[in-house]
């Protein structure tokens, strides 16, 4: 009776291995796209709009577009079927334009939580052109609050990876996943800012303290002074 359900049992642990084993290769073999083949021609070029942007846009987030950009020549997630190269133009008549607005669900109306999206023109079964917006922050319970240079970075990857003919993910670890994780808080233009404040403080502060040490110096050498004299007198004594 044992050995029959010692069959049994090694019969199940097989079967649900088999079965483990089919469904990772099922979900890498079938990973979620748009297009396989979204980009008829090589490079892809892109128009970064950096001059007309609203109020709280930071010269830092062209920075991470770049950035982005790179990510996915040198591989992104390991997902796309064919190496993209992209070439930068100035001009607006390019095959991806890329622009920001303040909050997107003010401007444009989409739902909550949205912070970018790519809006393509598809023929025949490819991108023709398309065009990617970013949101340069979003509301946290009733306060707005700007995006920092990380956050943007996620944002334009996962962006660029729509345009790459990728599909959400439903792996949280994968920048195809649709959400994204606020990981700093740093406002670029308060940074920008304030960096000469900063370091009027640091050159202030560095004094200070230089001060500070140079009088504490003075005081000790002058008690060591005073205790020499009084310890010859003693001896006198």
């Amino acid at each position: 009776m044992s050995e029959k359900y010692y069959d049994v049992t090694i019969f199940i642990i097989t079967f649900l291995v088999l079965i483990s084993i089919s469904q990772v290769a099922s979900a890498s073999a079938e990973y979620p796209k748009l297009l396989d083949v979204p980009w008829d021609h090589s490079p892809i070029t892109v128009f970064i709009d950096d001059v007309y942007v609203p109020p709280h846009y930071s010269p830092t987030y062209r920075t991470q577009v770049e950035s982005a950009l790179l990510y996915w020549e040198d591989g992104g997630n390991g997902k796309l079927d064919f190496t993209p190269y992209f070439e930068i133009v100035d001009t607006d008549d390019a095959d991806i334009r890329i622009m920001w607005v303040e909050n997107i669900e003010e401007v444009i109306g989409t739902k909550e939580g949205v912070a970018g999206f790519w809006s393509p023109y598809v023929v025949n079964g490819v991108y023709l052109r398309g065009d990617i917006v970013l949101e340069v922050g979003n509301y946290q319970g009733y306060a707005w609050r700007q995006y920092g240079d990380l956050n943007m970075f996620l944002v334009a990857k996962h962006e660029l990876g729509h345009a790459l003919g990728l599909a959400h993910s439903n792996d949280r670890k994968d920048i195809m996943y649709p959400t994204y994780e606020e990981r700093d808080n740093v406002n670029p233009l308060l940074l920008s800012a304030t960096r000469p404040i900063l370091l009027v403080f640091g050159v202030v502060s560095l004094a200070v303290i230089g001060f500070l040490l140079v009088s504490w110096r003075r005081c000790k050498r002058k008690r060591e002074q005073l205790e020499m004299e009084l310890f010859g007198e003693s001896e006198h004594l």
